[in-house]
């Protein structure tokens, strides 16, 4: 059977099989933009994580008090966070999100950049239908021209701050609240440019 577009499988077997390592992996501390974006929402507002890897940034989400919907389209990986969050972790997939106006925000820290770049719009759009009126999302991309891979074999879509906003734009109609260049690291080893978006869904 063909897989569905908006996923990658050698991207999906990267992680299936470096579930262990991986979620052992990185600096003790959240991701850099959660704070200021939990700082955004009321307090214990219902939020929907894309790509929660090992449970590290969920974690943090519940100890703030919000409640926390962790997914990943990994079931070796969504194993790993359920035994660091001690509590049930979907296995899930971008392109099947089908929630409508569930959710308060949408975090998808390093996740969404894995998604060809044909099939992010759709993706987007069901973002969008997933937040309430007035919901949050934030996303972070790894920086550039050209989509492709890394020496490990995952695909990115290496999108540039014009590219992301175009393809926001195309998505749905979100009101985008920041976009922010900076230079980051990740699992490879390697540091190069991110870009991370804040958007909002019309009231």
């Amino acid at each position: 059977m063909k897989a569905p577009v908006s996923l990658d499988l050698p991207t999906l077997r990267f992680y299936a099989q470096s579930a262990q390592v991986y979620c052992a992996s990185g600096p003790g501390g959240v991701s850099r933009n959660l704070h200021s974006f939990l700082q955004m929402l009321k307090p214990g507002a219902c939020i929907l994580e894309l790509g929660c890897g090992g449970g590290r940034d969920a974690e943090a989400m519940i100890a703030a008090g919000f409640k926390v919907d962790p997914t990943d389209g990994t079931p070796e990986i969504a194993r790993k966070a359920e035994e660091r969050l001690r509590q049930p972790v979907r296995v899930m997939r971008f392109d099947e999100l089908d929630a409508v106006e569930t959710y308060d925000a949408v975090w998808a820290n390093a996740s969404l950049l894995h998604v060809p770049r044909r099939s992010l719009p759709q993706v987007l759009t069901r973002v969008s239908r997933a937040l309430k009126p007035g919901g949050l999302h934030f996303a972070s991309y790894k920086g550039g021209d050209i989509e492709g891979r890394d020496n490990l074999g995952r695909y990115f879509n290496f999108l540039s701050r014009e590219e992301l906003i175009a393809i926001y734009h195309r998505s749905a109609p979100w009101e985008i609240e920041s976009i922010i260049e900076y230079i980051g690291g990740g699992y490879e080893g390697k540091h190069g440019p991110w870009v991370a978006i804040t958007a909002r869904k019309p009231v």
